[in-house]
């Protein structure tokens, strides 16, 4: 016992020595000079509608209010331990000790990312294998126990189906530095470390920082962004042996990302609301001294934190939808035809998003801790002609959306799995849990301070019985970030506190198509 608390505390001291250490070896190094120019597009529009609501079947367990909302009255009174459905039933789930951040999976199997420090507590350490054969009743095999997923994998968990490579990074806290390992899938249930060099022996780490990484479309590129900017390329073409072949630091903050079929442009989102519009066909050429232009990039203030992009085209016609994390900006639909002059055409929000109702996002978010009704992680059905869109949209659990035509959308279904309301210490791997010693929807400031300056807040409105925790928040709804993944008519997603689920959409709202293909965009 002793001796698996020292290794545990032996790696915990040199995850956190990596984090101090790599990124000032990469200082000292010096990321390759970029071309930093490229047109500037700004907006301060605020989306002020929202989509359509799904009309719910027999058997739905509905919203009491607003769409996306869970109520003061249902967080308190417990009606929200019950969950709320619409068009969606749950076939099984394996809880766990939640889920992390972002998960992925592959054929019959999931991987339930980690959160550090967590990650290092309870009978099972590091990133949980589930084997979902049977979606009824999903079961634990294996964990993922190198450094890289006990550091915790935030948002870089990501799977490549057709190399049936699993990758993640380490990222203790917001930002990590120097752990990536590398697994071979074939066998989903018992995956094979591939790299037990280079960014898994703690002796080698990889001249990279992490916060979330993606693929190439061809498998062949790992992408790590780094929460301070930086943008590193890591070489996956001999899986054993993961190199950087480029790195540069791309402003003042970046996140995740989405990435062009052909791998030449790579849509990098911006912490501060925006993203950048970068030509990577040099690193995907694999071009000696490659460099990355900047074609343009964009900011708003309709949303911050922006989290990542799906490029998608409809009819040929390129577009991308982007995903802001904070702030109710909800997703964006980026007309990027022109790439020099990308444009926002449409917004997809829940009522609880809009300007107008920010006052009652707040009387019954507070107590829930950072995040309240934030869009995080989508996926479309297709990349060509897409016809639904499924998100992670954090408090207001999963959220279907069908954009056979994307400038009007309709929201068909949705899932917000019942809450585990004051069961905290049963979750050590859930942010949810780990983030609620504090009380106050920190990610809603911004659409506050908007909805105070348009003369939309309403004091009155924004109190409820929950104003005063401002501290200890109580698990009152779950926290879903995950992207769901399309299987069919089921969806196989994670959330904080729930886990990991199968969940069935109804054939009367949804017929998948034939060459349904389930993509995030990395």
């Amino acid at each position: 016992m002793w001796g698996i608390v020292s290794t545990r505390v032996r790696c915990a001291a040199v995850i956190a020595a990596a984090v101090v250490l790599v990124p000032v070896g990469i200082a000292t190094a010096g990321p390759s000079s970029q071309d930093s120019s490229g047109v500037v597009h700004e907006t301060g529009e605020v989306a002020t509608h929202a989509a359509a609501r799904a009309d719910c079947g027999p058997g739905s367990r509905p919203e009491s209010g607003l769409q996306g909302d869970v109520p003061a009255v249902d967080r308190d009174s417990g009606r929200s331990t019950e969950g709320y459905d619409c068009n969606i039933t749950r076939i099984g789930g394996f809880a766990g000790d939640g889920a992390g951040i972002v998960s992925a999976s592959y054929d019959h199997c999931a991987y339930m990312g980690s959160l550090f420090p967590g990650s290092l507590v309870g009978p099972e350490t590091g990133v949980q294998v589930v084997d979902a054969s049977d979606p009824a009743d999903p079961r634990p095999t294996v964990t993922l126990t190198e450094p890289a997923m006990l550091a915790g994998t935030w948002e870089s968990l990501k799977v490549h189906a057709e190399r049936e490579l699993l990758v993640g990074t380490g990222v203790p806290a917001l930002l990590g530095a120097g752990l990536l390992s590398v697994y071979d899938i074939s066998d989903c249930a018992h995956p094979r470390l591939l790299n037990p060099g280079a960014g898994t022996d703690l002796r080698m780490p990889l001249p990279i920082t992490a916060h979330e990484g993606g693929f190439s479309p061809d498998g062949l590129t790992y992408w790590s962004t780094g929460a301070e900017g930086v943008l590193s390329a890591v070489d996956l073409t001999d899986p054993t042996d993961p190199t950087v072949i480029w790195q540069g630091w791309m402003g003042m903050s970046g996140h995740g990302f989405g990435i062009s079929s052909d791998g030449n442009r790579l849509y990098l989102s911006n912490n501060f609301g925006g993203l950048s519009i970068l030509d990577t066909s040099a690193v995907q050429r694999r071009d000696a001294d490659a460099q990355v232009r900047q074609v343009a990039s964009m900011s708003w203030t309709d949303g911050w934190a922006t989290q990542h992009s799906i490029p998608v085209t409809y009819d040929g016609h390129p577009y991308l939808f982007t995903v802001d994390e904070g702030g109710s900006g909800g997703v964006k639909l980026i007309d990027i035809a022109d790439e020099a002059n990308p444009a926002i055409v449409n917004s997809i929000k829940l009522e609880i998003n809009l300007p107008e109702n920010i006052d009652s996002q707040v009387a019954s978010g507070m107590g829930g801790s950072a995040f309240a009704y934030e869009s995080h992680y989508c996926s479309v059905d297709r990349p060509v002609n897409p016809t639904a869109l499924a998100c992670g949209w954090v408090s207001s659990g999963i959220r279907v959306f069908d954009i056979g035509d994307p400038f009007d959308v309709k929201e068909i279904a949705y899932y917000n799995p019942p809450a585990m309301t004051s069961r905290n210490l049963e979750r050590s791997n859930s942010p949810h849990a780990l983030a609620s010693v504090i009380g106050v929807p920190l990610l809603s400031a911004p659409a506050v301070l908007q909805s105070a300056i348009g003369g939309q807040f309403d004091l009155a409105e924004a109190e409820s019985p929950r104003s005063g925790m401002v501290v200890a928040g109580d698990l009152s709804t779950d926290w879903c970030f995950s992207p769901p993944e399309w299987r069919g008519n089921d969806l196989w997603v994670s959330c904080s506190d729930n886990g990991f689920m199968t969940l069935r959409l109804s054939e009367d709202v949804y017929t998948p198509p034939a060459d349904q293909r389930s993509t995030i965009g990395s």
